[in-house]
């Protein structure tokens, strides 16, 4: 796209979780397929898109900050039209536009595949809102601009959520849930491994319910069937694991296919039945004990990923020793801890007995240093061990940075390589060396065979 006959440029912020990055990269795609230039200069781009994220307090103030930071650009740059798109448009949509004049147009998460529609107006001077409640979802049809390395990609099976929790806002920013048919996951992972995808993750805001809209049943595992097939595909990663339809047969075939990471991301939310009850989750701690037991004994050295809520309304220290208990006795490798956020139009939100803000901090910071000593005793628990490791990058003393099948991208942390000899999207066999609460530090032993 062209106005006196130069290109329009365009920059693009994207905030938050894997799931919102997909969205941004199918909005570069329309973007691209519209001969839009991307830029990665904000100070050059005529139009300026935040992809922005509401989940939590803290994700609401970053997403705020981004946004006034790139309506600089208006007055110091050649931003022409500044776009709020993701899921702070769509859930304060009016209160963007009225509050923040230098917003030209909110785009909400169901309307990414009218960005388009939105930079049209922007750039005639006419502020717009487009968000609505579609349901739209993308396929392996639309247009893709993959910002992650070409050795690894995210693909989003399903979008939005119907499970409820009591403090979540997802169900009301995202819609209720919906999948993609089968087909249509392994079209798009056939084409990113061609693309040169070594390392797919599959995200969506509850993967194990895959296929229950579409099918009438959970159909993780026969996906899993089909994208294991998929020649050039090394690793294929599970995120975001809801526990209830986490099934024998998931677990049986995790532990069966080598090109499945022997990595679970479960997020658990507490280990008091009171509390999970007020959170609307489904399952008890004896549940969680259960699912947890099951899966080490039939996965072998499975690396298992968690997520906490603390300082839940109503959340007593009773609850929270529960919980503390839970963690120091189960030594999951790795654990997000978040402090609870009061959210507006949830369950949770209007509950009276809202825990203080010193509270939470405090049990927030228990928690994280509780388990930082127990990721700290399994990474050195980890020294002598053989890993095949991605390689990401190279330090400056030519040690390599990357991840064995125990890290996710982006959120867990890395294996050092000396003497590594490789480059990014390679992969080398390692010993471990050391290990600390975080990272690893291995020496390269061999060439993976593949």
């Amino acid at each position: 796209m062209t106005e006196g006959g130069n290109a329009l440029k365009a920059g693009f912020i994207s905030l938050g979780c894997a799931k919102n990055l997909v969205d941004t990269e199918v909005m570069l795609g329309l973007l691209a397929r519209r001969r839009i230039e991307i830029t990665d200069d904000p100070g050059e781009a005529d139009i300026i898109i935040v992809n922005t994220c509401s989940f939590i307090d803290a994700a609401k103030e970053e997403s705020i900050a981004t946004i006034l930071q790139a309506a600089d650009y208006k007055r110091n740059g050649n931003c022409r039209a500044l776009i709020v798109a993701g899921c702070l448009g769509q859930r304060y949509r009016q209160e963007l536009l009225d509050e923040l004049p230098e917003v030209d147009a909110i785009v909400g998460t169901g309307a990414w595949d009218r960005i388009n529609e939105a930079i049209d107006a922007a750039l005639a001077g006419r502020r717009t809102v487009i968000a609505g409640d579609s349901e739209a979802i993308y396929d392996h049809d639309m247009p893709r601009l993959v910002t992650t390395p070409p050795y690894s990609s995210y693909v989003k099976i399903a979008e939005g959520c119907s499970n409820c929790c009591s403090y979540c806002v997802i169900p009301l920013v995202r819609g209720k849930f919906r999948s993609r048919p089968i087909e249509s996951v392994v079209s798009e992972v056939e084409r990113l491994v061609a693309g040169g995808a070594k390392e797919i993750s599959l995200i969506a805001q509850d993967t194990t319910s895959y296929g229950r809209d579409l099918y009438g049943t959970p159909r993780l595992a026969d996906l899993l069937r089909a994208l294991v097939k998929v020649e050039g595909l090394v690793w294929l990663r599970l995120l975001y694991c809801y526990p209830r339809y986490f099934s024998d047969e998931l677990i049986g075939l995790i532990a069966a296919e080598p090109k499945i990471c022997k990595y679970v991301d479960l997020p658990l939310q507490h280990a008091h039945d009171d509390i999970l009850a007020a959170m609307n989750r489904r399952d008890s701690r004896a549940d969680s004990e259960r699912l947890l037991a099951k899966i080490r004994a039939a996965i072998p050295g499975v690396a298992i990923r968690t997520t906490f809520i603390v300082g839940f309304p109503g959340e007593t220290d009773e609850h929270f020793a529960a919980l503390r208990d839970f963690v120091a006795s189960q030594r999951f490798d790795h654990v997000g801890v978040f402090a609870y956020s009061q959210e507006d139009d949830t369950v949770a939100g209007r509950r009276a007995d809202q825990v203080a803000e010193d509270v939470k901090q405090e049990r927030y910071h228990a928690l994280m240093a509780l388990q930082a000593k127990i990721s700290e005793e399994i990474g050195a628990a980890h020294v002598g061990r053989e890993l095949t490791v991605l390689v990401e990058g190279v330090e400056e003393d030519g040690v390599a940075r990357g991840r064995s099948y125990r890290e996710a991208p982006d959120v867990d942390g890395r294996v050092y390589v000396e003497n590594a000899a490789a480059g990014p999207g390679e992969f080398v066999r390692a010993r471990v060396v050391q290990g600390f609460a975080y990272d690893l530090l291995a020496e390269r032993i061999e060439e993976e065979k593949k």
